[in-house]
């Protein structure tokens, strides 16, 4: 007994309840939306919740609507629908332009054309409004998954849009899928070609002006308590760094950023006079160093602001063509412009240095000044300290000893502060991350006549042993103090360090303890266990680390190098367009092989050909219009010199080609089918 029949036998009721198989429609149907449902997955996360809501009830209504065979909604019920997501999107951005509410408008777009499709432009339209969203999902991001989530929905698509192509008998779904295999296939080596030899463009392909700061995350150019706290809680990779000399230890990896001078009670900000302003001199600082410099390569993720990040501190700008960088006098790296795409620059960093040692003291008044009214209580601890200190330094190091002694915390979630947020940490809460320790010390120090100011930038970082480069992650962001000493010039005083050691000398994670749902109350691993995902972590973080260097830095410089390479001395756009065309010439003579042999048709279909002109041999032509049953019944019908003996085998033949050509469910093979029409048409003859 088979299996389906025994099945049946054993579990009768089950089978009585059991569908029958899907229709062609419907499975091609299906296979779209899961195709669509692919497209869409990466927006769901980036367009509002109400729409990625709204895209996947649209999603579900239409395989209900398959599943069921009812008729699709009409244009009356559809109409008002769209038009109110339109005015959602409105409301949500307020603007139908932009690369935001574009996208989520063809996101409501593609799922809204599922439930209208009545012809085939109505199925071009859904497929070419998925390929568009594929391009669209690089907005959001162009890493290794991205692309690998690109060509599944590419692979989706093509396969949903050969299984609407066939007329007759469709194909398995793994023939189909080898199909589409094929065409990526055969499109890869003209894309490669693009790939290295268009010309390149510098800056970002994949935004609009308006969209230049959106979905960017990282320091900002002020500082409150709480907001680097809330970036730590980020694991986005802020920079990664390739060190051509021997590392320093943890302790010393300060990438130094920001420098905030400005105090109104609240926020620490740039002088304003100075954020704008680039230095007219040189694009270097004069430092007094100590030691061998450390070279390093800095790959720097876009963060839509000006600012370079290198290890404290560096003694000249680094130079990347077409991006103007210079070195401020207070040690900040900034660009010409805004970084909107992904760099890479080598800096030479000095850990041991003296920066502005000989500056006077008449200069530094605008790092003595605090606002009046705020935080009396830590006016007077000042002063204390400053008449039990014999000079700054000491004074310093009281400051220091006073967190160590006096039971502070080290906390992402610090008790919120009011008008006097200074004095309420100080004497109060006692809880706070790496902004308020540096925003009270500098108070202190201030309040005691002793020029300081804040830095914020990143500390630590953690290498791959796989590939060596070190990732600075969002979480690394970090604030420390300055203050100035005579004849040292200013000098770098972490408060946190004095509170949480293990921030500088190991990492964050180390330092805070876990928050929310803690993995080994679940699950013990093991320690092999462990070092497995630890493994499998940097590898993967490597093979994106990798594909960043290799394909989204293929810059113009990178271009020109690889034409150099290949025996161009000065290669310009003439070079480029002769080897372009060159290339597509070399793939066009390839693939005409490939051409020719698209022109040979079916087996059956040449059979039927050969059996229509030996009939016309006959006085029996087939019309153009003419279908094989029409043609059938026309010769059995006809008075020509046509045996009876030839008219029941052209009336075999055609029955067999219409069975081979157009039947649904069959027992032979194509083999089979065209052995016999060879057998009937000989017997035609």
């Amino acid at each position: 007994m088979k299996l389906p029949a025994l099945f049946s036998s054993l579990f009768p009721s089950f089978a009585r309840q059991a569908r029958p198989p899907l229709s062609r429609d419907k499975g091609d149907t299906l296979l779209l939306l899961a195709a669509c449902a692919l497209v869409l997955a990466p927006h769901a996360t980036e367009v509002p919740p109400w729409a990625a809501l709204t895209a996947g009830s649209l999603l579900l209504w239409r395989a209900w609507i398959t599943f069921q065979g009812h008729r699709l909604p009409p244009r009356w019920v559809l109409l008002p629908l769209a038009l109110m997501t339109l005015i959602g999107v409105f409301v949500s951005f307020k603007t139908l332009l932009g690369r935001e509410a574009g996208v989520a408008t063809l996101v409501l777009l593609l799922a809204f054309k599922l439930l209208e499709m009545h012809a085939r432009r109505d199925l071009l339209v859904v497929l070419f409004l998925g390929f568009f969203l594929i391009l669209a999902g690089f907005f959001y991001s162009q890493g290794m998954g991205a692309a690998l989530v690109a060509l599944l929905s590419t692979l989706a698509l093509l396969l949903a849009q050969l299984s609407f192509q066939y007329t007759g008998a469709t194909p398995p779904l793994l023939q189909s899928l080898r199909l589409a295999l094929k065409i990526l296939g055969f499109a890869a080596p003209l894309t490669l070609l693009m790939f290295f030899l268009f010309p390149r463009i510098q800056g970002p392909l994949w935004g609009l002006p308006s969209d230049a700061q959106s979905g960017r995350s990282g320091l900002s150019d002020t500082m409150s308590p709480g907001n680097i706290a809330n970036l730590a809680l980020s694991g986005d990779v802020a920079f990664r760094v390739k060190f051509l000399d021997p590392a320093p230890p943890q302790s010393k990896l300060y990438w130094r950023g920001i420098v905030l001078d400005n105090y109104d009670g609240r926020n620490w900000t740039r002088q304003a006079s100075r954020i704008e302003q680039l230095p007219t001199a040189s694009t270097s600082v004069p430092l007094r160093v100590q030691g061998p410099a450390l070279r390093h390569q800095v790959t720097l993720e876009p963060h839509g602001k000006r600012w370079l990040f290198a290890l404290e501190l560096p003694q000249s700008a680094p130079l990347m063509p077409g991006l103007p960088a210079v070195v401020r006098p207070n040690g900040e790296l900034v660009a010409e412009q805004s970084i909107h795409d992904r760099i890479r620059y080598t800096a030479i960093s000095h850990i041991d240095f003296a920066l502005q040692p000989d500056v006077p003291r008449s200069a530094l008044y605008q790092w003595l000044a605090l606002p009046p009214g705020y935080n009396p209580a830590t006016l007077q601890f000042a002063a204390a300290l400053r008449r039990t200190s014999a000079d700054d330094l000491q004074l310093a190091n009281s400051v220091l000893r006073y967190f160590r002694e006096q039971q502070f915390s080290y906390t992402l979630e610090p008790p919120p502060l009011g008008r006097h947020a200074v004095d309420e940490f100080l004497f109060g809460t006692r809880a706070g991350f790496c902004e308020h320790y540096s925003s009270a010390f500098v108070i202190l120090m201030r309040a005691a006549g002793v020029p300081a100011r804040v830095v914020t930038g990143y500390q630590g970082g953690e290498i791959n042993p796989i590939d060596g480069f070190m990732t600075v992650r969002q979480s690394d962001a970090h604030a420390w103090a300055e203050i100035w000493i005579a004849g040292r010039g200013w000098l770098r005083v972490d408060p946190t360090a004095a509170v949480a050691p293990d921030r500088i000398e190991r990492n964050l994670a180390r330092t805070l303890p876990q928050r929310g749902l803690n993995l080994a109350g679940v699950i013990e691993l093991n320690p092999i266990a462990r070092s497995w995902l630890a493994s499998l972590r940097f590898n993967w973080d490597a093979i994106n680390n990798g594909w960043n260097q290799w394909v989204l830095n293929y810059s113009p410089d990178k271009q020109k190098s690889l034409l150099q390479s290949l025996g161009f001395s000065t290669p310009d756009w003439r070079t480029l367009a002769m080897l372009l065309g060159g290339g597509a010439t070399v793939l066009a003579l390839l693939a005409w092989p490939l051409l020719l042999d698209r022109r040979k048709i079916d087996p059956i279909q040449a059979i039927y050909l050969r059996f229509c002109q030996a009939m016309a041999r006959k006085g029996l032509p087939r019309d153009l219009h003419e279908g094989p049953r029409t043609y059938r019944q026309r010769i059995m019908q006809s008075r020509s010199g046509l045996s009876d003996d030839k008219k029941i085998a052209a009336e075999r033949f055609l029955m067999c080609y219409e069975d081979a050509q157009y039947g649904t469910v069959s027992d032979f093979s194509a083999t089979a089918y065209l052995a016999r029409l060879k057998l009937l048409l000989k017997q035609c003859r």
